[in-house]
């Protein structure tokens, strides 16, 4: 039974990794996407290889993962719950995504764990909670909204004497590097989730008990995220590059920069989980903003952002029906 359990919660852990590939694609190629920059095809490659490199850059976000925010739950409860948890965050991806909504993945795995946590009496470190995933989901955003709006500030006073045409085409090559750092530095954040999630399963199996991350979870996650990546999620891709603003390449440049440089300080510097999708969608109407305010459709930010405060409660929720349906069948 032990085995059975170990190895459904990781098929359902590299589901969710899957899932995460595809729902955010968007955020690392639909600004290249929409300015021409990349076709489609070449994009989705290129962040599915840099979603690949970045899962091997680093472990302080897997690490959070997987001791910060729930206490290790026991024996084959413990396994119930890691497969709710997992559970909870796949049915919110899936929703959003049909919806072509850009929710959080990061904070639809973290949801899950606190209802299933819950609804199991496992521990849940509020504490924790509050300073790795609330407060960042907070200040993340906000950050990307200000460096956006900051950042194409000085891209139009820089390029201000600049031939228009010229200039374009220049950020339509640049945008090839933002959006494979982009890429890169969502590999380095939400690979990280999943292979938390991996090794406190094989913690309460018995089968790991040290500190580091097995080298076989890293290439395993990272090569089921990047195929998720390749497969594309071109419903949010949309939303993204179309229905918030419509982005020039100066624009689409500097929302990905900006992004870029907050996964990388917030994976490095405070080893916190942050949302690609939350910096990303709060980049674009940051720099959207320079243009004019009304430029930024904020109806459609509206939604988005409400999106993002339902989304821990709402896969929370999902995640405790799950336990105590599956305990109702197995009981």
């Amino acid at each position: 039974m032990d085995i059975f359990g170990l190895v459904l919660v990781i098929a359902v852990a590299f589901g969710f990794a899957y899932t995460n590939g595809f729902h955010d694609s968007a955020n690392a190629i639909a600004t290249s996407v929409s300015t021409r920059a990349l076709t489609p095809r070449a994009a989705l490659l290129m962040a599915a290889v840099m979603n690949l490199l970045g899962a091997f850059l680093g472990e302080g976000v897997a690490q959070t993962v997987s001791k910060g925010i729930i206490a290790t739950p026991t024996g084959s409860n413990g396994m119930v719950v890691l497969w709710s948890a997992l559970i909870g965050a796949i049915v919110w991806n899936l929703v959003t995504w049909y919806f072509g909504l850009p929710s959080s993945s990061t904070h639809a795995l973290f949801g899950g764990m606190v209802g299933a946590a819950l609804a199991s009496g496992t521990t849940v470190f509020w504490s924790g909670l509050l300073d790795k995933v609330i407060i960042p989901m907070l200040t993340s955003p906000v950050a990307g909204l200000a460096l956006g709006f900051l950042v194409m500030l000085g891209v139009l006073w820089i390029f201000r004497h600049s031939n228009p045409h010229r200039a374009k085409r220049g950020f339509r090559m640049a945008q090839t590097v933002s959006a494979a750092a982009m890429a890169l530095g969502h590999g380095l954040q939400d690979t990280q989730k999943t292979m938390g999630v991996v090794v406190m399963a094989l913690t309460i199996s018995g089968h790991y008990s040290g500190s580091n991350i097995p080298t076989w979870v890293k290439i395993s996650t990272a090569v089921v995220m990047a195929l998720g990546t390749w497969a594309g999620g071109w419903r949010i891709m949309r939303t993204l590059g179309r229905r918030i603003i419509e982005l020039d390449p100066p624009q689409g440049f500097a929302a990905e920069s900006v992004s870029a440089l907050v996964l990388y300080v917030t994976s490095y510097v405070y080893k916190v989980p942050v949302s690609t999708t939350h910096i990303m969608t709060s980049a674009i109407m940051g720099v959207g903003a320079t243009k004019r305010v009304r430029a930024v459709r904020w109806g459609v930010a509206k939604d988005i952002v409400l999106g993002w405060f339902i989304t821990l409660p709402a896969a929370g929720v999902v995640a405790a029906l799950v336990y105590w349906l599956s305990w109702a069948i197995v009981g």
